[in-house]
Order: C-alpha cells, then sequence, then structure tokens
C-alpha cells in the first residue's frame, strides 16, 4: 500500500489493477473482469459463500465489495445464483476486492469463469490485496469512496483516481432505488430452490403486491413459498394504483442508496397504505422508510452491516438468529414514536433491526429473511406475514 505523501506512483511489477480511496491510500493488485474505472463506497462483507448473490444484490449499488472471505471464485458461476430480478440492477455491484487470484471453477454447478462473468455484469474485480488490512482500515475509519480499476498494461494516473475518488457525491442523499427497480408491473410465481428439482412455479391462495425498490430474487421466491400469488410494481407506483390491484398485503422490498431521498416519493405512498389498514411487511430499505412513515428517523452507519453471520435478537420469541445483512443506514430507534415498538436489535451493535405498528399487522426487519447467501433462520418472517393476510 502506498499514500499519497508518496511523490511517485510507481507500479509494482506485475500489477494489473489498483483501489484508491478519498485520502489518498492506494493498493496495487491483479485485476480481473471489466477493463477500466469505477468509483464507489468501500465496505467488506464477512459472508464465507455466496459471492454470485452478492455481486448481483442491487442493494450493493454503487459500491466496491472487499470479501474477508479469502477464496473467491472457485466454485465459478451459473445462471440460477442471480439476485437481481430485472435488467434495471443488473450492474450492482461496481466493483469487488478478493485476497487470492481466482482459479478455475469446481463445483457441478458451475456454467461459468467468474472472471468473464465479471465482464459480462461490467464488474471490475481486483486479487491480490491485504484483505485484512483494507478491512481494518474501515473498521477505523468508516467506509471511504474509492476508485477500483483494471488495466492489463498496469498504467494507472493514481493522483486522477485519487482526485475521481474525493469528488465523488457518496450515498448520502442518493436516490438509487431509481435505477435499480422495474419500470412496470409484473407477476411471479417461482418459489424457493428445492433438491433436486431446483425451482419450481407456483400458484398462491392470497396475493400481494410487492413494492420494488431493488428486490432480491429470493424474496420473491419465499413469499410464493409461503403460499402468496406475488405481483411486483415500481418503486414510484401510487398508492391508488397499488390498491387498485385489490391484493390482501403489501411487501416494501429491499435496495440501494439513503432511505431519505427515496422516501421523498415512497414515504407518502406508505403513509397511505398504511391508511387504509393495508397488512405491511418491510425489508431492509423497506423497514428504514416504513420506520420514516411512521415518524422515524434514518442514520448513516460507518461500517454498515454486510455479511451473513450476523446474531440478531427478536424479542418477541425471546431468539437468537443467524441472519444475512446488508446495509449503510440504520433506523435511530430513539426517534421512534410511541405507538412502534421495537421487534428485532442487532447482538454486534445494539442497532435497531425490526419494527412493529402496535395494534395493525405492520412490521419490518432491516435484516435479509431471505438469506442468499446466509442462514434461513429468519425465514419464518415470510410465514409470520402470510398469516397475517
Amino acid at each position: 500500500m502506498q499514500d499519497e505523501n508518496t511523490s511517485t506512483y510507481k507500479t509494482p511489477k506485475g500489477a494489473t489493477g489498483i483501489l484508491v480511496l478519498s485520502d489518498g491510500a492506494v493498493f496495487y493488485g491483479h485485476g480481473c473482469g471489466l477493463i477500466g474505472d469505477a468509483v464507489g463506497e468501500v465496505c467488506f462483507n464477512t459472508a464465507m459463500t455466496g459471492y454470485q448473490e452478492i455481486l448481483t444484490d442491487p442493494s450493493y449499488a454503487a459500491q466496491i465489495i472487499c470479501f474477508t472471505f479469502p477464496h473467491v471464485g472457485n466454485t465459478g458461476t451459473n445462471d440460477e445464483d442471480e439476485e437481481a430480478s430485472t435488467t434495471a440492477a443488473e450492474t450492482a455491484a461496481r466493483g469487488a476486492i478478493f485476497r487470492a487470484p481466482v482459479t478455475e471453477p469446481s463445483n457441478w454447478r458451475s456454467t461459468g469463469h467468474l472472471h468473464g462473468w465479471l465482464e459480462t455484469r461490467k464488474i471490475i474485480g481486483l486479487s491480490g490485496i491485504d484483505t485484512r488490512a483494507l478491512t481494518a482500515y474501515i473498521r477505523d475509519n468508516g467506509m471511504p469512496n474509492g476508485v477500483i480499476a483494471h488495466a492489463p498494461d498496469g498504467v494507472f494516473d493514481v493522483p486522477s483516481l485519487i482526485e475521481k475518488a474525493r469528488s465523488w457525491n457518496g450515498l448520502i442523499g442518493a436516490d438509487l432505488a431509481i435505477e435499480n427497480m422495474t419500470d412496470k408491473n409484473f407477476d411471479w410465481r417461482e418459489a424457493r430452490w428445492v433438491w433436486p428439482e431446483g425451482y419450481t412455479d407456483k400458484d398462491g391462495l392470497k396475493k400481494v403486491v410487492l413494492i420494488d425498490y431493488g428486490v432480491k430474487r429470493n424474496i420473491l421466491r419465499n413469499l410464493v413459498s409461503n403460499g402468496l400469488s406475488v405481483t411486483v410494481v415500481p418503486g414510484t407506483a401510487s398508492a391508488d394504483d397499488i390498491l387498485a390491484l385489490k391484493a390482501d398485503g403489501v411487501v416494501l422490498s429491499n435496495g440501494p442508496g439513503d432511505p431519505a431521498a427515496t422516501g421523498e416519493y415512497a414515504v407518502p405512498v406508505i403513509k397511505a397504505l398504511i391508511a387504509a389498514d393495508m397488512p405491511i411487511l418491510g425489508i431492509c430499505l423497506g423497514h428504514q422508510m416504513l420506520a420514516t412513515a411512521l415518524g422515524g428517523k434514518t442514520v448513516k452507519m460507518d461500517q454498515g452491516h454486510h455479511g451473513a453471520n450476523h446474531p440478531v435478537k427478536d424479542h418477541t420469541t425471546n431468539k437468537v438468529e443467524i441472519v444475512s445483512m446488508n446495509h449503510g443506514f440504520a433506523v435511530d430507534r430513539n426517534s421512534l414514536p410511541d405507538d412502534v415498538e421495537e421487534t428485532h436489535v442487532s447482538l454486534f451493535d445494539g442497532t435497531n433491526c425490526g419494527i412493529r405498528l402496535k395494534g395493525k399487522p405492520v412490521f419490518s426487519v432491516q435484516h435479509h429473511p431471505e438469506a442468499s447467501p446466509g442462514p434461513q433462520d429468519s425465514f419464518y418472517l415470510f410465514e409470520r406475514f402470510a398469516s397475517a393476510l
């Protein structure tokens, strides 16, 4: 690693990739995937598996992900482990950082190499850097703006890349959901993956509308697997349009960006749905915007929560579950009004992870109950929602 106090930036022999941070820190390594450069917020993810699901999660839009598990790519890629549900969300993460070089894939489900998949998905990869040092940096300093670059000739204009990182506006105030949601209604019938059949279609007895702010496929699959018929609508849909679909309930999806920015158009709709006594389930960004609609506020986190090993306590059952998380904003519990009860809390740092509106079937969680990747401890939340309809 070098810093900007170095008078001359000299690319180490064989280096074809680079990460520069807004404070001038520079990490050299080996590039893979898309050739070029991309700016984003640098975060770390502690999941040991599921790199393809992570990189296609629309919640990672405008972010560069440092994987703490050293070996990424060795199980290859396939068409089934995708989490973006629309073409609008196909770019998802802008960059991916690994400790070890990507090897040839070895897995019975693999249909392609990670390098080629990264190229197709327009994601820049970087391996061979000290990911533990980068993770420690983020722990100490928060998630920085950075630029990841891949150049086969090893030529980098480092001062220009540092300036690009510094001039980027970051995620505060950014409405990224608008770029990752569907632009038209569609129905979803695919249920969860089950051995040995794989994915199968099912018809539901009750109907829910999912408002798409950048939804993951496994949220849709879990709803179907719990006997629900799902219609997905854009995050910009009006309350009248949603209510006209005569659904039994509404789901507020996950998604990227600042909930305060997306909430400018989403929160009035959510308020109208609550007033219409519509059962509501919110997930991640949907949780944050539901809290806002109920009178709460959100705050930007220093490191965020990104991984599949986070302990969360459900106060309604007193059980602890291990969950998948991916968020850089959180609900400020001290801002919640008296008619809103905190239902879940992170056992890592005590931050809010769930709420419910007293007296109504309206609740939400900060974590990802659909997993993919991650444990299935929180699947019960979909059952809880379905039983409330």
